[in-house]
């Protein structure tokens, strides 16, 4: 079974940093695209910052500047690095990404969400 499996949320001060990491676990894969949404309460999910295949980046204008999206092609893993955390961050942080497994035969692709992580920036 492929899955999304989030770790590293938590409860961090304003100004604080937090490390999310994602890892695209089965077998065979590969992750493609890759990126990070959040939905605080009441809100609707937005991007938060997105990695191509290729390396390219897109950051939502309220993080640009003070998260950093990166991945690890041989582990399957997309990070994000958290500094200087505002409580205007706190949100349940999803990450989403396309998978693509390969098969004998044919490959099978995926658009895969994980189940999330809840930061939460206070003092």
């Amino acid at each position: 079974q492929v899955q999304l499996v989030e770790s590293g949320g938590g409860l961090v001060q304003p100004g604080g940093s937090l490390r999310l990491a994602c890892v695209a676990s089965g077998r065979r894969l590969s992750m493609n695209g890759a990126g990070w949404h959040r939905q605080a309460p009441g809100k609707e999910r937005e991007l938060v910052a997105r990695i191509t295949s290729g390396g390219r980046l897109n950051y939502a204008d309220s993080v640009r500047g003070r998260f950093i999206i990166s991945r690890d092609n041989a582990k399957n893993t997309v990070y994000l690095q958290m500094n200087s955390l505002e409580p205007e961050d706190t949100a349940m942080y999803f990450c989403n990404a396309d998978i693509t497994i390969h098969g004998d035969d044919r490959n099978e692709y995926l658009e895969l969400w994980g189940q999330g992580t809840l930061v939460t920036v206070s003092s």
